[in-house]
């Protein structure tokens, strides 16, 4: 045997393809495959120079020269559809059809893609079957075809357990956005949202959140069901830094408190105290108040803006949780506001009071009542005996606004901070007990961004959906009961029967 009998040809082809598949099983071989491939080449080679005058010839014929056409033609319809899917996947162009242009980005979004000073890793733990899903899906595919530094991973926690744990997901439809060390976490598929927290991940600074101490507050450390462990967790997740503060020990609010926050305070707040919270305010502070009934007065710390508690507890009929007491209020009345217009789920309000405002004593500051109780409630102000109801001449009849909202009517001089106060006449919705209820981590979450003035970061209005959900309240789901249960099948069981007496009477 001799070179010119020995098949070349088929060995070289035989180590082509042997390359190729040892490279898909092993590519971490890659000397074995480059040898593989080397030898392929050298017997390819040697093959078309041995026989050269056979290949000669037999490029001649016509046969060839139809043939050679053909296979031309086909590599070239090949290349053309390589080259065309490979710009379409760096390059693809999207339309957006919804009837609201939702899937349409901003121009401050674009902004943020193409400025991300780091890699940015966001894992959406989700199913296909919840709401959120698709919409999830189709935003963040336009997120990351505007930025290659943005990488997307759906995960579903029924399937992997064992990830959602690690990253303490406790319900669905949540997106966590990892970035150069810093965790944050979304819980609503909207372009705010999601911008958002593009923008805090990226910021190398991230703003600090003091709790006042020495009330009697609720202990950011306690880990039961009234302490404010969970609320911290969340806080830390959303890129903020949580600390504490004595006013009984400190003089003055430390100048890099992004937002002040009073969370249930069971004693009165000194006037000392008071001077140095209200100074804190002046300079351009934000400031939280979390005020639950039956505690200390908090009327003279409220009352140098105009703001006041008001006396009992509230009580709603309509806008309450179904089958619970008549004082654990599911709040769905809002004002539009950043802080509550991009909330999807209702509030839950245990045992909370209302909130006034006095527009003469107030009369330097914007006063909006974010959240209201429904016109069937009023503010109880004898709950002996459990016995309730409306008292003319001591109860005060709703509706009544539970959280309000203060800025200053006078814009600030370029360079300064513009101040902002919230007041929420009750803090159990934000312990552990109830900050896992969607509608009050969101709450809490939005009032904590909107005073770190993550506001001013990004102004992206909110697009209205083209399907709007149906809610309905206690009342109205004992209708939906009487109507679906009760009415329809008598009046099928009715109208049957009368068909089948008609019948029979034939």
């Amino acid at each position: 045997m001799n070179l010119k009998t020995f098949p070349l040809g088929i060995l070289g082809i035989g180590l082509a393809i042997a390359g190729l598949i040892g490279y898909s099983l092993r590519s971490d071989l890659l000397w074995a495959v480059t040898a593989a491939e080397g030898l392929a080449l050298v017997c390819l080679i040697l093959f078309f120079v041995i026989h050269f005058e056979t290949v000669k010839s037999f490029s001649a014929r016509r046969s060839t020269r139809l043939g050679a056409n053909s296979i031309l033609m086909v590599v070239l319809v090949s290349t053309i559809l390589i080259i065309v899917n490979f710009l379409a996947a760096r390059h693809s162009i999207r339309w957006d059809l919804s009837e609201n242009q939702n899937f349409t980005l901003a121009p401050q979004t674009y902004r943020i893609l193409r400025t991300l000073p780091h890699d940015v890793k966001v894992t959406v733990f989700t199913r296909e079957k919840d709401p959120g899903f698709q919409a999830y899906k189709e935003r963040l595919e336009s997120y990351r075809q505007a930025s290659a530094k943005l990488t997307v991973e759906f995960v579903d926690p029924e399937r992997q357990p064992k990830v959602a744990q690690s990253y303490g997901i406790f319900r669905t439809d949540t997106a966590i956005f990892e970035s150069n060390g810093q965790t944050i976490r979304v819980t609503a598929p909207s372009e705010v949202e999601l911008t958002g927290a593009l923008i805090r991940i990226s910021k190398d600074a991230k703003k600090r959140i003091v709790f006042l101490e020495g009330h009697g507050e609720r202990s950011l450390e306690d880990k039961e069901r009234t302490g404010l462990s969970s609320a911290k967790e969340a806080l830390g997740k959303q890129g903020y830094v949580i600390g504490t503060l004595s006013l009984l020990k400190e003089s003055t609010v430390p100048d890099d408190t992004a937002v002040l926050v009073l969370a249930g305070p069971r004693h009165t707040v000194t006037p000392e105290e008071q001077a140095r919270i209200h100074a804190y305010v002046d300079k351009g502070g934000h400031f939280l108040a979390l005020i639950d009934p039956d505690t200390a007065d908090p009327g003279p710390l409220l009352a140098h803006w105009g703001l006041g508690a008001g006396p009992g507890v509230l009580v709603d009929l309509q806008d309450r949780l179904a089958q619970g007491d008549l004082t654990v209020l599911l709040v769905r009345t809002f004002t539009e506001h950043e802080i509550t217009r991009d909330l999807t789920a209702a509030v839950l309000f245990p045992l909370a009071r209302h909130i006034t405002f006095d527009e003469q004593a107030g009369k330097d500051w914007d006063y909006i009542p974010l959240a209201r109780t429904s016109a069937n409630s009023w503010a109880e102000t004898n709950l002996q005996g459990r016995v309730v109801s409306l008292n003319e001449q001591e109860d005060v009849k709703g509706p009544l606004p539970m959280v309000a909202a203060l800025t200053p009517k006078r814009t600030p001089e370029e360079g300064q901070a513009r101040p902002a106060i919230v007041v929420i006449g009750n803090s159990t919705f934000a312990t552990n007990a109830f900050i896992n209820f969607p509608g009050n981590s969101d709450f809490f979450l939005h009032t904590i961004g909107w005073l770190a003035e993550e506001r001013d970061l990004i102004s992206i209005a909110p697009k209205e959906p083209a399907l709007r959900p149906f809610m309905p309240n206690p009342i109205q789901e004992r209708t939906l009961l009487y109507i679906q249960v009760l009415l329809l099948p008598l009046a099928t069981f009715l109208t049957g029967f009368m068909v089948w007496r008609k019948r029979r009477r034939l």
